[in-house]
């Protein structure tokens, strides 16, 4: 009898589960499938959370001075700094009301082209390399270097020397990118020399100008241009990548950035990398493009560039972008 009985109750629960089965894996479906969902917004790009990082910014007031050998000289503001180089070699300063004069130097001719430049608050203007349609013995040499005009004499001469820039053939790019620091008067400059095709291994170096030190050191990233910003959340340096569409930040805190970058936007062509940024006014930047693939080109020349007004709405937390009309 206990096992005719035993049997019954096995055959009952059998059925049961038979009967259940398809509910039972059912629901553990899912079950999986809520948790790999759950798992991939943790994990995943956050759109809202990108475009969110920087947050409502204002723009600061630059404490950039123009250099002080243009009193002495006798020549009134406004002058335009002008790296074209299709036009010059080196630097060369354009004045009066039109821009239609220009003081140009030999002495500012000695190290080649300029693809930009910073200047601190005291008219110094220190000055990035570029490599120009051919290569000439000199011009891995001149990529190693970053350059400073300086304020008083005038004179052009190599401020600091990187030992670990190797430009080559492959890729002639060195120092790459500059901005200043207002607030602490340090520079922030990057290379791109041992980067290519398939790898990202710029490097982004923070100095402090007055005893040529390097403070800091982050690898990773191929910088294509810079700038300073603050935010309701905090202070930022703002890059244009070498290798996308996107404009990043990196977090700067007690004088330290973080060691990766976040995205906060793409522009609609992936062709286009942000070359120039200015911080125009309140959630207001400008964004100028150029085509790049690490190829001898001509930067500066404006005509080569696309400009886009980018806004943010701290409203709607996002982004709106709308090129300027040529």
């Amino acid at each position: 009898m206990a096992l005719h009985s035993r049997s019954k109750i096995y055959t009952y629960k059998g059925s049961e589960v038979k009967k259940y089965l398809p509910i039972v894996v059912a629901l553990c479906f899912l079950g999986i499938a809520g948790y790999v969902v759950v798992s991939k917004k943790k994990h995943a790009p956050d759109t809202e959370k990108k475009v969110s990082i920087l947050g409502a910014f204002e723009k600061q007031k630059n404490c950039a001075r123009p250099p002080q050998f243009l009193t002495r000289l006798h020549i009134p503001q406004p002058v335009m700094i002008d790296l074209s180089q299709k036009r010059f070699t080196g630097i060369a300063l354009l004045h009066g009301k039109t821009f239609d004069k220009v003081l140009h130097p030999k002495q500012w001719e000695q190290y080649a082209h300029f693809s930009t430049y910073t200047l601190d608050a005291q008219g110094n203007i220190y000055l990035i390399p570029t490599p120009f349609i051919s290569i000439y013995p000199t011009t891995f040499n001149l990529q190693k270097n970053l350059y400073k005009l300086d304020t008083k004499t005038g004179k052009l001469s190599i401020f600091m020397h990187f030992d670990d820039v190797f430009p080559t053939s492959s890729n002639p790019y060195g120092l790459n990118a500059i901005a200043y620091d207002c607030d602490d008067g340090t520079l922030w400059v990057a290379a791109i020399d041992e980067s290519d095709y398939s790898s990202q291994k710029g490097v982004i170096y923070h100095i402090d100008p007055h005893t040529k030190e390097i403070l800091q050191k982050v690898d990773g990233f191929d910088v294509l241009s810079m700038a300073m910003i603050k935010s309701k959340k905090g202070k930022f340096l703002l890059v244009g990548s070498a290798r996308d569409n996107g404009l990043y930040a990196y977090k700067i805190n007690k004088g330290k950035i973080a060691k990766f970058a976040k995205k906060l936007l793409e522009l609609p062509n992936v062709n286009e990398h942000i070359r120039k940024i200015k911080i125009k006014n309140k959630n207001y930047i400008e964004l100028q493009t150029i085509n790049f693939s690490y190829t001898l080109i001509a930067q500066t020349d404006k005509k080569d560039r696309i400009v886009y007004d980018v806004r943010w709405n701290d409203t709607l937390k996002k982004w709106n972008i709308k090129k300027q009309n040529n």
